[in-house]
């Protein structure tokens, strides 16, 4: 058998080892999110945009000099919108982490408390 400390490094060790694969899943899943969102607007961009002669081919700055270039604007206007949300969620994780690693720091500084006395 295990003494306690031991155990509590292990415990810890498994903790750290579910918050790593816990991250790694977040990150790979907002990536997906990131991608599908981008060959969307990709799609979005071409759907909306209207075929013909530009003054500069492969020039998209130019684009949205003509008066047909409405999808244009509105694929410019959703993918900052849809940034802002994304940039929005991960402040509310990143500040829900903190706030679970600081309360898990005050717990065991307690029981360190506990311990000395």
């Amino acid at each position: 058998m295990y003494d306690t400390a031991r155990r509590i490094a292990l415990v810890k060790q498994r903790v750290r080892e579910n918050t790593r694969r816990r991250q790694r899943c977040e990150a790979i899943s907002l990536s997906a999110a990131c991608m599908l969102l981008c060959t969307v607007l990709m799609q979005a961009a071409d759907a909306f945009a209207v075929q013909g002669q530009t003054a500069a081919w492969g020039s998209f700055g130019t684009m949205l000099l003509r008066e047909d270039a409405g999808g244009y604007v509105l694929v410019a206007v959703v993918s900052f919108a849809a940034a802002v949300v994304i940039t929005a969620l991960c402040f509310r994780l990143k500040i829900r982490e903190k706030q679970k690693k600081g309360a898990a720091n005050k717990h065991a500084r307690h029981e360190k408390e506990e311990k000395s006395q």
